[in-house]
């Protein structure tokens, strides 16, 4: 099994230091890079202290210029906010720069309240279409000149400049639905998945996904599948406490943005009550600390093999959760020193 870090800019509080944030993503990309982590990922967020990610290919060239091994996953644009020209160009670029270290994931979006400021009267629930007319389009501009008449983009010849330095670019589709697993498979993309807070079953229901896409496509599949679980990582109940209070705070955040049950002020959302959110009994603390990566070393080397029995290939330790910055970076040199050298090969 292999290892990624997903980790955002983030802030929960407008007394957190814009700087000290900045710096603490590189800190943590750096110990995974020096720790042998395959891929970092940066998202793609707007308008939200709690994930700081206007553009990832710009804090992705950043990271690249510290971190010089790792591979630079963009974990994921939105193909809905994006003109394929664009994408194409500023995707190459990153490529260039770092060395052909790019890992490009495209995706539909997550939040409602973001399509509502970038893509005012397309539904959430629509954008897959995009992202479906999108990568096509990337690749073709990638190889040279190319004109598109598509439902949502139309342009003359163009090409994307610069090319990508790689040959293949790896490409990356977060999937979750069947009708998506069934397009990464088809085009022989590489799966990234995220159950969020729902229990081992829904990582297998995923993989029942991926076979049974695999299967319709007469057992042709070459890509990656990745998934991705909000990960603390400790040894003592100060530090299992404190883990838990700060996500339990993220969901109620997130809760809030997912149904827009709740404001959002300057950029922090408000709380929502996780006891009023659909599926409360997810977020109960013994719950949330059985389905997440939560846990001791030997807890967490436990729940991981359960992941590398159904072929999960690479694991996503999501560090960003509201976490204070000294306890992330405890977590992780706990699964570095302690946790990922039961999987080395």
């Amino acid at each position: 099994m292999k290892f990624h870090l997903a980790i955002n800019l983030e802030r929960m509080s407008a007394d957190t230091d814009m700087m000290a944030v900045r710096d603490h993503t590189l800190d943590m990309v750096k110990m995974a890079d020096e720790a042998g982590f395959e891929i970092a990922w940066a998202a793609e967020h707007h308008a939200l202290e709690m994930t700081i990610a206007p553009n990832p290919f710009q804090i992705l060239t950043w990271w690249g210029e510290h971190a010089k091994n790792i591979r630079l996953g963009v974990g994921v644009v939105n193909a809905a906010y994006w003109h394929p020209i664009n994408l194409a160009g500023e995707a190459a670029m990153l490529d260039l720069i770092s060395d052909g270290r790019l890992e490009f994931g495209i995706g539909s979006g997550a939040y409602q309240r973001e399509f509502d400021r970038m893509f005012p009267g397309l539904d959430q629930k629509d954008s897959w279409k995009y992202m479906q007319e999108m990568l096509p389009a990337v690749q073709k501009l990638w190889q040279g000149d190319y004109a598109h008449e598509g439902d949502y983009w139309q342009f003359p010849t163009s090409t994307s400049c610069p090319k990508p330095v790689q040959k293949d670019v790896p490409v990356w589709v977060a999937a979750r639905a069947p009708i998506t697993f069934d397009y990464a498979v088809q085009n022989n993309c590489n799966i990234m998945s995220w159950p969020l807070t729902m229990p081992f079953g829904e990582a297998q229901a995923y993989r029942e996904r991926l076979d049974s896409s695999i299967a319709a496509n007469d057992g042709k599949y070459d890509g990656t599948w990745a998934l991705m679980r909000h990960t603390a990582v400790y040894e003592n109940d100060a530090d299992r406490e404190a883990a838990m209070s700060s996500l339990r705070g993220v969901l109620g955040q997130f809760g809030n943005l997912m149904t827009k049950t709740g404001d959002v002020i300057n950029g922090f959302p408000e709380k929502v009550s996780l006891e009023k959110l659909e599926g409360s009994l997810r977020y109960d603390p013994v719950t949330l600390e059985e389905n997440l990566m939560f846990g001791s070393p030997e807890t967490v080397i436990e729940k991981l093999k359960l992941y590398d029995g159904i072929g999960v290939d690479s694991f996503i330790y999501y560090a960003s959760m509201g976490m204070d910055m000294g306890q992330q970076k405890r977590s992780l040199r706990l699964f570095i020193e302690k946790v990922m050298p039961t999987f080395s090969e």
